[in-house]
């Protein structure tokens, strides 16, 4: 089936580690989404250290499922590559469901945990990560085997699409 109706955001995982071949098809999955202008203003931030994965929540307040993953992504923006914080936001969201998509591939639990536009989750990580004053955190994906399982989606609300016009 196709990942993009399997993928479910799964917030309970196995202590299982994400194997390091995993970890660079996700991150090749961020790097080849598509941008604005083809700019591909973004810069990823696998985490796999166990300390650095239990300071999350901290930062975040609803990542508490973080340290019980892992692997974690930061998905951030370049303001030097992309000034138009707008396209930096759009361009990370679609490198971000490409992450999710191949982790549903993979057989990969994962959720996406917004942090753009929230100053202080943005501020949260910044100071976590070090992150230089240009990168703009967006979004952080927590990914690893799932300790639960989801049917892939059948509730489709047909109410939201017309035809040629509204």
């Amino acid at each position: 089936m196709n990942p993009v109706f399997t993928r479910r955001s799964i917030r309970k995982f196995t202590r299982e580690p994400v194997s390091g071949e995993q970890v660079e098809l996700l991150l090749k999955a961020g790097l080849c989404a598509p941008s604005a202008r083809n700019k591909q203003p973004w810069h990823f931030i696998a985490v796999t250290d166990h300390d650095q994965l239990d300071r999350i929540p901290r930062y975040h307040p609803y990542a508490s499922m973080v340290p019980e993953a892992t692997l974690a992504i930061l998905v951030c923006g370049d303001l030097q590559m992309e000034s138009e914080i707008g396209f930096i936001a759009l361009n990370c969201a679609a490198a971000t469901e490409n992450i999710l998509v191949t982790a549903a591939d993979l057989g990969l639990g994962s959720v996406w945990l917004g942090v753009y536009p929230r100053e202080e989750r943005m501020a949260g990580m910044k100071e976590l990560f070090s992150l230089p004053d240009h990168i703009v955190p967006v979004s952080l994906i927590a990914v690893g085997h799932p300790a639960e399982h989801k049917p892939p989606r059948s509730d489709f609300n047909w109410n939201k699409v017309r035809y040629n016009q509204w």
